[in-house]
């Protein structure tokens, strides 16, 4: 193999540039020429693609988003798209690709393997929501974790000073462990994720008893894939007459500079990524379990269960929080 691509592509996440300059290095180091691939899938359709050097990927394992940039393409299902982003790779000899994102991005990298046997396709998890399968966790995870901790503890003190009860709206369509590690991490009394049914008046009542026996304030996790942090508080209210507060913390938990755990993993990913392709394989995503590295191929990560809800750090929180 003497050319490969990498790109970046749905929601952007923490740790994305680590994991470029990764792939960049690993296969410069191998005397395998590297391609960035601009916006993603659409700059692949688009031709958006430049070769990269070792001082293209310098001064960037701190950054956070992805200097190669993300954009969402949904044309990208389209077979007659997908060939041009074929053909714009096989013109300049392109033998491998890297897509780091997300269940989406996966799928157009198996697409691209599918339909033409020259180029392999590796995916490497880049995800805040930590819900990709064949990994233990995914890059941005930890930054994005982080991020709510840093914030909810800012919200802790004013929450306290008012005695107010807080619901915070964290990021988490339909996995809740950036709900369910925060609200561990900051001692929330109530998490409520996509994967557990929620009773909002058991949690009035553990409020009120709370509040009876001195409690000052409450805070309250709520994933967005649940429903959103007013819609929590005005069914909270329907059962308990408390001053009620929600904070959307929104896209502030995409963005900052990584943190040390992101910068590994994304590094390891991405070096094992250019490793795969160096071995002939392709169609495969890679992960970490066990803190080994590990590579799953995208069927099985599509169809596999084995990124479970953790029930029993979620039962540990409700017994932590009485």
């Amino acid at each position: 193999m003497k050319k490969i691509a990498v790109l970046t592509s749905g929601g952007d996440a923490p740790g994305m540039n680590a994991a470029v300059r990764a792939v960049v290095r690993k296969a410069i180091y191998n005397n395998v020429e590297v391609y960035g691939i601009f916006q993603g899938y659409q700059g692949l359709v688009n031709d958006e693609i430049e070769k990269l050097e070792l001082g293209s990927v310098g001064d960037t394992i701190q950054r956070g988003g992805t200097f190669l940039y993300s954009a969402r393409c949904p044309e990208f299902k389209e077979a007659s798209v997908r060939q041009k982003g074929i053909e714009n790779l096989k013109k300049r000899g392109i033998e491998g690709l890297v897509v780091i994102g997300g269940d989406g991005s996966y799928r157009g990298a198996q697409r691209i393997s599918e339909e033409c046997k020259e180029i392999q396709t590796i995916g490497v998890p880049g995800t805040i929501d930590n819900d990709i399968n064949g990994t233990d966790f995914t890059i941005g995870f930890d930054t994005a974790l982080n991020t709510i901790i840093e914030s909810v503890d800012k919200i802790r003190d004013t929450a306290s000073s008012h005695a107010r009860t807080f619901i915070i709206e964290v990021m988490g369509r339909d996995c809740g462990d950036l709900a369910l590690w925060a609200g561990m991490s900051v001692g929330a009394e109530t998490i409520i994720v996509p994967e557990m049914s929620v009773d909002i008046r058991e949690i009035a009542e553990r409020i009120e008893s709370g509040i009876k026996r001195g409690k000052k304030h409450s805070i309250i996790i709520v994933a967005e894939g649940c429903m959103s942090g007013q819609a929590c508080a005005d069914e909270l209210l329907k059962y308990i007459n408390v001053d009620a507060r929600v904070s959307v913390l929104g896209h502030i938990q995409r963005g900052g500079s990584p943190t040390g755990n992101d910068r590994v993993l994304a590094s390891r990913l991405g070096g094992f990524a250019v490793d795969l392709l160096l071995n002939g394989e392709t169609a495969q995503g890679v992960g970490i379990k066990d803190n080994q590295l590990v590579s799953t191929p995208f069927d099985d990560i599509f169809t596999a269960n084995d990124h479970k809800f953790n029930h029993k750090m979620y039962e540990l929180t409700k017994e932590l929080s009485i």
